[in-house]
């Protein structure tokens, strides 16, 4: 599929802890002034939406207003020192994937249009569960053989004609050569495609820019002053003088900060907006090769399709078992044939979605991809109805409940960052994890995460913190129900050719081997987006509705 193609799991770290107590500081910081304010997530969300069922109102024990904070939280949480080892061990490993390599000119990088792809004992006519092997010899713009590895390559076989489509698998010898597999799903024409997404040299450079700033994406946040509203600068990181507002999660070490308007409390801050910012850290020479025409070359665009019959009809492959928890994963994971994902080590059944969430309580947690979603069972289930939470804006939490069939579905977003130029509101905003440590769970409750898109324009630590915070989570909900089902979608592909250095599939791709070791050690259920969105041929980062039905029934046949 990709580079880095020999070992695609990262040796994971089995640390964890446990707290059941979280403060939410909200604190002006100056050099003269160490006053601070803590400030509890007043949940209007959940008053919303039980009053909306009427139903008894109940204030669980994290939904409290301001008041005097303790010295300390109740119980003991991981040290922060723990936590950064964690961090920085899941670090070592990516960079050991992720070699630095020599860049002297743009001639001296890996040239789509020089390197040479040559399928191994090719055939007039292969078999249906064949194996096709194509060797790629990689060379610069000059013509000149490359010595190293770490290309970032994707491999593709299609046939349009039967909306068929699987991701190849890409082996790295590090020496300037790569085994390209490519499995025959089906019987028909078919095509190869091999991209050079981007040069060795382009993800050294986008990997060394990627740790050297918060400031690709500057935020705008929003406070109130009585009728009138007031403005001003927000990030994960400020390099400042003048007083800050820090709103910090001390359990798992998480914040983030704006300027404190002045007169005006940080507690008034309810709303925010992002723009991208004209930084990079990128040299004049590296900016050149992740121009439109640089960008997702193909190296195969010589090749004809290929042939492939159904050789063998008299031999019946074994129908693998049913999809669940816990089953081993591939790489390709699957195929796409007639417009259906056909995963390889078991088999997806059409379940009736409305039958199986039946009495199910359904949480969509993260990013607008995990909202399609949403959006899907509003489309598809026609007696699930919205329920007005009186929100407004972007990021609005959403809620639909069948009283039929007791079903309820919720999507809510994911805490900072949250890139998008629209004003969207944070009065309600929380991490995932403080979501999740409230959830009773129970074998009727089903939990899908999905985290990644927003984190691409920041250092891949934040983002490996925030996986690990809701790892911990996860792992604290399974102890006290073990029932609960809890599902990680992967982050899809998007846009190749929009803004590399911030929102290239490289750093998508890093934070899809990062949370697939993180989660391995845990009883959760993974749905391979990644790779779907690969085999589908979508690059948008919100894939068709097609791409969501089918990413949808695999979560109903790992519940049902």
């Amino acid at each position: 599929m990709y580079l880095i193609a020999a070992d695609n799991n990262l040796d994971h770290m089995e640390e964890t802890h446990s707290s059941n107590t979280w403060w939410l500081q909200s604190k002006a910081l100056t050099s003269s002034s160490p006053q601070f304010l803590c400030m509890g997530l007043n949940n209007v969300y959940t008053l919303k939406l039980w009053t909306a069922l009427k139903l008894p109102i109940s204030l669980p024990h994290w939904n409290f207003f301001m008041k005097s904070c303790p010295e300390a939280p109740l119980n003991p949480v991981v040290s922060p020192r723990k936590t950064e080892l964690r961090i920085k061990k899941i670090m070592e490993k990516l960079d050991q994937l992720i070699p630095n390599r020599p860049f002297t000119h743009v001639t001296s990088t890996t040239s789509a249009k020089q390197s040479r792809a040559t399928i191994l004992n090719p055939q007039d006519t292969y078999c249906r569960g064949d194996q096709l092997d194509v060797l790629l010899e990689v060379k610069d713009h000059l013509g000149r053989r490359k010595q190293y590895g770490g290309d970032f390559l994707r491999a593709r076989m299609s046939s349009p004609a039967l909306k068929a489509g699987a991701s190849g698998k890409v082996t790295d010898f590090n020496n300037g050569t790569y085994l390209v597999s490519f499995t025959l799903f089906w019987a028909g024409k078919v095509s190869l495609s091999l991209l050079l997404i981007h040069p060795s040299e382009g993800v050294s450079a986008l990997w060394r820019a990627r740790k050297q700033g918060y400031d690709r994406v500057i935020f705008t946040g929003q406070f109130a002053n009585g009728t009138s509203q007031v403005n001003s600068d927000c990030a994960l990181f400020l390099n400042s003088s003048t007083e800050l507002c820090e709103y910090l999660d001390t359990r798992d070490q998480e914040a983030f900060y704006c300027v404190k308007p002045q007169h005006v409390p940080c507690a008034a801050l309810t709303h925010m907006r992002s723009k991208n910012k004209n930084v990079s850290y990128l040299s004049k020479q590296e900016r050149s090769l992740f121009e439109r025409s640089n960008v997702g070359v193909e190296i195969m665009e010589k090749f004809d399709a290929i042939t492939v019959s159904n050789c063998n009809t008299e031999k019946t492959a074994p129908v693998p078992k049913k999809c669940k928890f816990g089953m081993t994963s591939t790489v390709p994971s699957g195929h796409v044939w007639k417009d259906t994902w056909n995963p390889v080590s078991c088999s997806l059944a059409p379940i009736e979605m409305k039958e199986c969430l039946k009495g199910k309580f359904v949480y969509l947690l993260g990013d607008s991809t995990i909202r399609q979603w949403m959006e899907y069972f509003k489309s598809s289930i026609n007696t699930l109805k919205s329920v007005d939470l009186h929100e407004t804006g972007k990021f609005q939490h959403q809620f639909g409940v069948d009283l039929d069939k007791n079903i309820k579905i919720q999507w809510q977003k994911h805490g900072y960052p949250l890139v998008g130029s629209l004003n969207f509101s944070v009065k309600e905003i929380e991490y995932l994890a403080r979501v999740i440590d409230r959830i009773g769970g129970e074998k009727n409750t089903i939990i899908v995460i999905s985290l990644g898109q927003h984190f691409r324009p920041f250092p891949i630590d934040v983002f490996i913190q925030r996986a690990l915070n809701i790892h911990d989570a996860v792992q604290r909900l399974l102890l006290r129900s073990p029932d609960t089902m809890v599902i990680i979608k992967a982050e899809n592909i998007r846009e190749m050719h929009n803004d590399a250095e911030r929102f290239s599939d490289f750093h998508g791709y890093i934070q899809y081997l990062a949370i697939k070791d993180i989660f391995q050690d845990l009883n959760v259920g993974i749905i391979d987006a990644w790779d779907i969105t690969i085999a589908y041929g979508t690059n948008d980062v919100h894939p068709p509705q097609s791409v969501v039905k089918n990413q949808i029934n695999i979560m109903l046949n790992f519940i049902c």
